[in-house]
């Protein structure tokens, strides 16, 4: 499976809250729900729906997933929701008891197993993919650990001031080459990065 992170991303980086006001308050953030405005149906959610039609398994951090526990099981009906229910789903955390698996098809990963986790889903023979969202925590962990295979930043035309980044501060420069991308009448963009992988041998 290759692994694809999904941000809604901010014009200085931030991918903090992008969905509501109580979504993730820590530091102070108080502009929780910001992709709002600048969300378009056509493009950026015609390419959600298109990524979850190619998923095979669901990814997600412990607060990502809580919201979205909270939000989806009570969708069914909608063709899109019974997609996401229905997935597997694994949900990195130390922290979670089996009684906070709430969300049908949910497997916890314990931390210091997800890196591991993740090349086992990836050597799996399925070529779908392994979606993930948010969780910019986990997100950075596997930037830092060469482990995602493409990136879907929604890019929206607001700056924040500050606020939690899904990228690794290591020092360590790492090339992406764009593969697409699309501009919405809300003036967000949907860009898809891939990494430029070394050949063997190849200088750093």
């Amino acid at each position: 499976m290759r692994v694809v992170v999904t941000e809604f991303i901010s014009l200085d980086g931030v991918v903090q809250a992008p969905g509501g006001p109580q979504e993730d308050t820590d530091g102070g953030f108080a502009h929780g729900g910001w992709s709002h405005p600048f969300f378009d149906p056509e493009v950026l959610g015609g390419a959600f729906a298109a990524g979850l039609d190619r998923a095979e398994a669901l990814l997600y951090g412990r607060r990502t997933y809580l919201t979205m526990a909270a939000a989806w099981p009570e969708r069914a009906g909608d063709p899109f929701a019974d997609r996401l229910n229905s997935l597997p789903k694994y949900v990195v955390s130390d922290t979670l008891d089996d009684s906070a698996l709430t969300w049908e098809n949910t497997v916890r990963v314990p931390g210091g197993e997800a890196l591991g986790k993740v090349r086992e889903l990836r050597a799996s023979g399925g070529d779908g993919e392994l979606a993930m969202m948010g969780s910019p925590t986990l997100v950075r962990a596997l930037l830092a650990a060469d482990l995602v295979d493409e990136l879907r930043l929604a890019v929206m035309p607001v700056l924040l001031g500050g606020g939690k980044s899904a990228f690794p501060v290591d020092g360590v420069l790492r090339t992406w080459e764009l593969v697409s991308s699309a501009t919405a009448r809300t003036g967000a963009q949907l860009n898809v990065f891939r990494p430029v992988r070394r050949a063997a041998g190849s200088p750093a």
